[in-house]
């Protein structure tokens, strides 16, 4: 069987062996193809390098992220109901996908690399781990996956680390040289310039920066802001007996219209302690002589308010690519039905996620590994699509001039084996 090998030198022949569930997994050696023997660095790359590290701290040392994520994360998903909830339906729908291992000439049962997926880490299964990783690129625009052990193969564990701990450290070339994990005053680098990479560093596309992608948080900061502000206003409404504030009118017997200190003090304590909050709504309110309750009505900006919560809300929905349908938010009629907006939401957003990060994710575990395998997403095993991907076997199936190795490439099978 024919492999190709990674890295700056290919072992020799019989120097490496695969194993999976106790049964060994032969890897022949051809032609040795190494990944990085020439770095050419691009010459654009330089001069974008050059830039940053002067407009930020020099080449050769960490450059600062365009926003905080940490900042994004408290505002964005621990303090936002529709950001909370878009992330974890993204993250959980992706992580359940289930993933094939295959190379040019077959599809794998048994693996290491499945092996290495289905624990790990001590910590962590599959659904786990990649729930972390998926959350992280949602949350930030990066995610980065460590490798543990493993000097002469695959690594032992895989940990997700936290994005906002990691910072880049570029080089001359415009490509990381390492990045720097620190946490509690303490750091530690990782050393990107030897192979196999001990990081995988997956991004998303940000178009005004080098090293950090754009997560869709930073592009519902906002969206996010207007609505955590709307449900700051219904908080202080409700607090207030849930109804705008009145005003008290003070005349007195000589037609004066000033309290004094004291009772003014007097009068907003007792307003404060008796009559505002959800537990003193409809407690009836005494006034002494010269005091007059005039209340006041909704005004037709606060009786839009309501409205702009929940333009703000699909707006956060959009961000993520999750149809507003899916989390509850009343009055989005995109999608027909529910079975619509679902097979949209995996067709849209959680399979090219999936896929993308999967990808990334073989190749650099082929880099360990020094044989190529591909990950991808198992799309015969996603209930949401089943009614489409049986249309489409049924099409290929149907194509009486197609061959059988030809109807197996059209519906992305690996070729059969010769007898």
């Amino acid at each position: 069987m024919a492999m190709r090998w990674f890295g700056r030198q290919a072992p020799q022949q019989g120097e490496r062996g695969a194993k999976a569930g106790g049964a060994a997994l032969a890897v022949a050696q051809v032609a040795p193809v190494s990944a990085r023997v020439e770095a050419k660095a691009s010459a654009a790359g330089k001069v974008a390098a050059l830039a940053q590290g002067f407009a930020l701290q020099g080449i050769g040392r960490a450059a600062a992220g365009p926003r905080d994520p940490a900042g994004l994360t408290r505002g964005g998903f621990v303090g936002n109901p529709v950001g909370f909830r878009a992330v974890r339906l993204v993250a959980e729908a992706a992580a359940a996908v289930p993933l094939v291992c295959q190379d040019a000439e077959r599809r794998y049962e048994v693996h290491p690399v499945l092996e290495l997926m289905r624990r790990p880490n001590p910590g962590q299964g599959r659904a786990e781990l990649f729930e972390a990783l998926f959350g992280q690129l949602l949350l930030s625009g990066n995610a980065y996956l460590e490798a543990v052990g493993g000097e002469d193969g695959l690594p032992d564990e895989l940990h997700v680390l936290r994005s906002d701990r990691v910072t880049v450290v570029p080089g001359a070339d415009g490509w990381p040289v390492a990045y720097d994990y620190a946490v509690a005053g303490r750091k530690h680098r990782f050393d990107m310039t030897g192979s196999p990479d001990p990081v995988c560093h997956i991004k998303a596309f940000h178009p005004m920066d080098d090293h950090y992608g754009l997560s869709p948080m930073q592009a519902a900061a906002v969206a996010i802001d207007v609505h955590n502000s709307a449900s700051a206003w219904s908080r202080a409404l409700l607090d207030n007996a849930a109804r705008p504030s009145g005003a008290i009118i003070y005349r007195g017997a000589d037609g004066q219209g000033v309290l004094s200190a004291d009772q003014y003090d007097r009068l907003v304590s007792e307003m404060e302690s008796h009559h505002q909050g959800a537990r003193n709504a409809g407690r009836p309110m005494l006034l002494e002589g010269g005091l007059d309750w005039k209340p006041m009505g909704f005004s037709p900006s606060d009786m839009e308010f309501h409205e702009t919560k929940l333009a703000a809300a699909r707006e956060i929905a959009m961000a993520f690519g999750v149809p507003p349908m899916l989390i509850g938010i009343t009055g989005d009629a995109t999608y027909a039905n529910y079975a619509e907006a679902h097979r949209a939401f995996y067709r849209l957003t959680v399979l090219p996620l999936v896929t993308r990060v999967a990808a990334s994710v073989a190749w650099w575990l082929s880099e360990h590994l020094g044989a190529e395998v591909d990950l991808r997403p198992d799309l015969d095993a996603i209930p949401a699509l089943a009614e489409e991907r049986d249309q489409h076997w049924a099409r290929v199936g149907a194509a009486s001039f197609l061959s059988d190795a030809e109807k197996r490439v059209a519906l992305g099978l690996p070729p059969l084996a010769e007898g």
